[in-house]
Parts: C-alpha cells; structure tokens; sequence
C-alpha cells in the first residue's frame, strides 16, 4: 500500500515525533519489555475492518546506535519484532503491526500479519497464532527493510531536525556489515547455485550450434529448487517484438524479449507435467511437479518445489528508473505522478511511458507492455496464464536473480514489481495474491555480445526439448536454419495456436468436456473466470493509483481455432 496523496498531513505528524523530550529522559537507559512512547506502552487499537494492529509511535531517543542493535539481532540476541521497535524508537519511523487477511491459496485457520511503516506495507507474514504471524512479518519486513537503509549515523537528529528517512542503498550500507540473518546463507549459496545452473543449462544447449552463441546476452530461466537440488526448466533470450502488428491464425509471436520467451517455455514445461500427472501411468503421475490440492480441486506445485526466475539483464521498462534517484517510502505518492515509475510500452526494442507522445501510435505499429510490467503482472495473476489456470493453482516466483554485471541498485525492481501493487491481495479473488518475490544481484551468465547479424535473434528451450528453437524476433517465425522447426510455415512452438493445442491435449487427460467444447482461443481463455477477475482488478488498480492503462489486445489477434 502507498502512502495517501494527503502528504502535508503526514509531514505534519512525522515532525510531531521529533518534539524535544521530557528533561531527565535523554541519558542512556536499558531498553524496556514494551516500547515506551510518549504516553506510556503501545496500544492496541482497532481499525475500520475491525482488525487489530500494534501501532508505535516514539518520541523518546536512545542513545544506542542502530549498528548495535542490528548486531544484536544478527547474533541471536533479539528477535525481528522486538529490532523493528527499537529501530522505531532510535530511527523516529511510524510503525504498526497490522492484522490482514490470509491469501487464498493458503489451507487451514492462519492468522496474518504486515509491518507498516511510514505508511508503507511490507510482506504479510503467517502463522497459526498471532505471535508467531506477528514474528514472520517482522522477520519479512527487516528482510526488505535493512538493505534500504543505507549508511546511519550513530548519532541521532536533534528535536529541531526534519524527520528522518529511509534512504536508498548508495554508498556501503547496514546490510554489507549485517547481511540478514534469516536464511542469508542459504540465500548465498542459491544466488550462486542458481546462474551456475543456468550458465550449465546454456553452454551444453549451445555446444552444438555455436553460431548462435551471441544470443546468450539476455537470457533469461526460470529454475525449480527442489530439497535435492535445482534445475534450469525453461530458457529463453531475445530483445524485440515483432513488425507485425497483429495476426488472426495466432501463429506469430508478438513479444520475443527474453523473459516473456523463457515464461512462454516455463508455460510448455507445465503443460507438459499436467500431462505426466493425468496420465494412466503412475510413474508418470510420480514425476510430475504438481499435486492435487484437495481444498481446491486444482493443482498445485508439490510441497517442497520452489520457482525462481534469472534474468541476464534488468527488464526493460520501469525497473530501470536510474538508481541516482532517491526512492524511499515518503516519496512513492511523488513518483506515482512521474513517468519513470508508470506502465511503459515497447515498442520495435524501445521502450516509452504509457503516457508519452513521443511513439508511432499507428495501428500497423506492433506493441506490447514492458517486460517489467509483465513481471508485475505474473507476480499477481501468476506465471500460468488464463489456460492454465483452468487447470492449476497460481504459479508464482519466489526470487528474481538480476545477472546484470552493470546494474548496482534494484530498487527500481523491487518497487516496480512490488510496491505498485502492494496493496491489492485482499481485493483479489480465491488463491490469488500479490507474491512479492526476493530480488537480488547475482553472478552473470554471459555478457552481451549480440552481434548485428543476430541482433534480432532469440532462443527457446524447455525441460525434455531435443532441440532449441531460434526465432528472428522481428518476424515473429522461427528462422530457416533452427535447429527445430515445426513445419514449412516456421510458427514457432510458443506461439498461442501451438498453446491452445496444448491446451485441448490436457483437457482431454483431464476428462474436461466444457473446455474441449469451446470455439476459439479467447473462448478458452474468458472461461477462467477466477483468472479473468484477478486480471481486470489489477489493471483497475493500477490505472486508480495513477500509473496508467494496460494495453488492451486487438480481439482479431485472439480469435482462432484449431
């Protein structure tokens, strides 16, 4: 959730903290069991839902710095929600608890926590006690919190000081002496395990068809972790989208930057476990990646299997806002209004804000949504899309690995993908949510080494291809020399025909008359009424916060049949 437009108010009571403090109160002090504020202990207070939540507002300052207490908590020495209070206390920041509601796709009685801080909402934590709901989301919320902090001064600003702010990671900062506790190793060793797996996957694909080794500079994979491991399941690169504004037989690919390929090869690997799972064979069954999910009648990935996505490359698009700019909490309503942080369009490999006039509007031009507003879009409604989702649960990433070697600052990632549409999961209908994912810098892959020959070029493989595929983004097609074709007319083998052919194979499995019955592929798709409402909220929600309108498919382009 954002801050409210009403940004006068909330400076207002920001400098309200910083009111000077009763004489005899500002000598060092051991930090109490509840946290003081001006009146005495936090209190409970109830909300218009109904809905408790813990709100702290401190005046007191301690003279304890926030590397001691964050070294504390790195040593086990306090527990999440007890360093976010004092952080409170010592940085002078608004914090509550606040009870939410559970996602969707969540089985049993849970209670469910989120840390708001300065207004701003971080992850929902869950537990089956309010404790321990409370513990996960103060946990999450130190996870995001502690690397934005950047560099804090032992000493604190005066009462007559502006309030303090949650800056940008620029120089180094709290998490490069603290890095955080939870899972930090794990997470170490998995954005190192993670593109070794992908640069494997890559080289023993292209050790065959070196000629199209340049392609390897945006690649992106997503990558399942399983407890025995991690594997590289879909693979895709390219930077462009196709000349052709639109077509009816549904056979040319529109979007060919990598991500979208590497999702539209992740989208085969599942159709391909869904056929494993209602096969006739129970070895078959076993192999599959997903499980039935009683609750549901849908199915969804086992206990245990985990998705993450790689990319080479930070995504095109509102990911990139220049990591000189400082975005902190108090000034997402200020962006909100600029067109860095907006949708933004792509267009013949360049990308614009919805709200610019400086691209060729002519319905001959081929365009498509940025793949940073893609990913956002996936972070919400899941990586299945609407067929699929007839079939399954929503699939979601749990963490994107950047691999850019010139990328220093996520932060345009994180608050693209996440705060955006921070707070919409409880609009949202049965099993969906917004799945923040974990976004970090890892190792790169390969460098970008595109040469002009192959500029327009871009590969595709997914778990059990005996072949890759190579598409000339430009056209749409796969090209003459790749080594898999699907026939004389070259569609490629991601286009939405070959989707919808996959899609009547599982309905068949599946026993699944009404989807076997319908007419055409939007049919197919507007019958995923969970998924369709999930879809239309988010693009309500993104218009209402002002970052503009989704762009809306030519229903030509959806009309085919098989």
């Amino acid at each position: 959730m954002f801050p409210s437009s009403d940004s006068e108010d909330c400076w207002a009571k920001l400098l309200m903290k910083n009111l000077p403090v009763t004489p005899g109160q500002t000598e060092a002090y051991k930090y109490p069991s509840a946290p003081l504020t001006s009146k005495g202990p936090s209190k409970h207070i109830n909300d218009q839902q109904g809905k408790k939540s813990f709100t702290t507002a401190y005046r007191l300052k301690p003279t304890v710095s926030p590397q001691m207490l964050i070294g504390r908590y790195m040593q086990g020495e306090t527990h999440a929600v007890s360093l976010l209070h004092e952080l409170a206390m010592t940085l002078q920041f608004h914090l509550e608890m606040k009870e939410t509601v559970t996602t969707g796709n969540i089985p049993g009685l849970y209670f469910a926590f989120c840390a708001v801080i300065d207004g701003v909402e971080y992850k929902t934590g869950m537990g089956t006690t309010k404790k321990d709901a409370k513990l996960k989301a103060a946990e999450l919320a130190l996870e995001d919190l502690l690397p934005t902090l950047g560099s804090v001064e032992s000493g604190l600003p005066e009462a007559s000081d502006a309030p303090p702010l949650l800056p940008v990671r620029e120089e180094p900062s709290i998490s490069d002496v603290y890095p955080s506790r939870a899972n930090h190793e794990n997470r170490s060793s998995v954005n190192l395990q993670l593109p070794q797996a992908v640069r494997d996957q890559f080289t023993q694909l292209m050790s065959n068809h070196l000629e199209f080794s340049a392609c390897a500079g945006t690649t992106a994979a997503f990558i399942v972790q399983t407890p025995s491991g991690c594997e590289v399941v879909a693979l895709g690169t390219g930077n462009f989208n196709t000349k052709e504004s639109g077509s009816s037989s549904g056979r040319i690919l529109h979007d060919s930057h990598a991500v979208v390929t590497a999702r539209r090869s992740l989208m085969r690997f599942l159709y391909r476990h869904l056929l494993m799972f209602f096969s006739k064979t129970a070895n078959l069954t076993e192999k599959s990646v997903f499980e039935q999910n009683g609750s549901s009648g849908l199915l969804s990935l086992k206990s245990g299997i985990s998705l993450h996505l790689y990319v080479n490359q930070l995504p095109k698009g509102a990911a990139q806002i220049p990591s000189r700019l400082r975005l902190n909490p108090l000034s997402v309503s200020a962006w909100q209004a600029n067109n860095e942080i907006s949708l933004h369009l792509s267009v013949e490999g360049k990308v614009f804000s919805v709200f610019s006039s400086s691209f060729d509007h002519s319905p001959s031009t081929a365009v498509s949504m940025s793949t940073t507003d893609k990913i956002t879009q996936w972070q919400v409604l899941g990586y299945q899309g609407a067929l699929l989702s007839h079939f399954l649960e929503p699939v979601y990433v749990q963490s994107i690995l950047i691999g850019d070697s010139c990328c220093r600052d996520i932060r345009g990632m994180e608050m693209s993908v996440s705060q955006r549409v921070e707070g919409i999961t409880s609009q949202l209908p049965m099993f969906y949510c917004m799945m923040r994912p974990h976004i970090s810098l890892a190792p790169s892959v390969a460098t970008d080494s595109n040469d002009g020959g192959q500029l327009t070029y871009g590969i595709n493989w997914s778990e059990g291809d005996g072949s890759l595929e190579v598409v000339d983004g430009l056209q749409g097609k796969t090209i003459e020399d790749s080594p898999f074709k699907s026939g004389s007319a070259l569609a490629s083998r991601l286009c939405k025909a070959a989707m919808l052919h996959r899609f009547k194979l599982v309905a068949i499995e599946a026993q699944r008359q009404d989807l076997l019955a319908t007419s055409s592929y939007r049919e197919a798709k507007r019958m995923a009424k969970p998924y369709q409402e999930a879809k239309t909220m988010l693009r309500t929600y993104l218009s209402q916060q002002g970052f503009g309108s989704w762009l809306v498919k030519l229903s030509v382009e959806e009309n085919f049949s098989m």
